[in-house]
């Protein structure tokens, strides 16, 4: 396995949809909480949040969002409320190429996860971010992941540990749409 150092800047959580399943102009009640520590849990996700045990092997049980990613937007769109907590991600991380866990099992600071999906963003990223904010996160939205292994994360210095070798020049580049046969 191969060792890459991470920096965990934020955990969140929320226990409800503030945007998903909201069509209309009003987001839901629910907030953001920030931790500096959560538990993981084996095929779960996070106590507390909205999508903890949601249903056998979903994969979204916790999701990432690259600090890299969220620098350049605060860069870009100089937001009136630059708060990470606004994209509904669970761990914001610096140094990890996140597109490159997709389809892979990985663990942070020890804790084996498994890379299911893209977190594609929705509409709500330009109400909540700002304007234009949908479109600079186009294939670069997050990571989803199934928790294989229960833990404890905290924010802070850590480490990624995977059998591929990382492309670190890739931290904020967009998915690449996969050739057609």
């Amino acid at each position: 396995m191969k060792k890459t150092p991470v920096f965990i800047h934020s955990i969140f959580t929320a226990e409800g949809h503030s945007y998903w399943g909201h069509p209309g102009p009003i987001p839901g009640p629910y907030p953001v909480h920030s931790h500096t520590a959560a538990a993981l849990v084996k095929g779960s996700g996070i106590p507390g949040d909205r999508f903890f045990n949601r249903k056998p092997d979903y994969d979204g049980q916790i999701t990432f969002f690259s600090w890299e990613v969220y620098q350049e937007l605060i860069r870009t769109l100089k937001p009136e409320n630059p708060s990470a907590g606004l994209f509904r991600r669970n761990i914001l991380v610096e140094g990890i190429p996140l597109n490159q866990l997709i389809g892979q099992e990985f663990k942070l600071n020890g804790i084996l996860l498994f890379g299911s999906a893209h977190c594609t963003p929705c509409k709500w990223m330009d109400f909540a971010f700002g304007p234009g904010t949908l479109k600079l996160l186009q294939g670069r939205g997050g990571l989803r992941c199934r928790v294989l292994q229960d833990g404890q994360l905290s924010t802070g210095p850590g480490e990624i540990e995977t059998s591929l070798t990382l492309d670190l020049s890739q931290i904020s580049e967009p998915i690449r749409p996969f050739p057609m046969p």
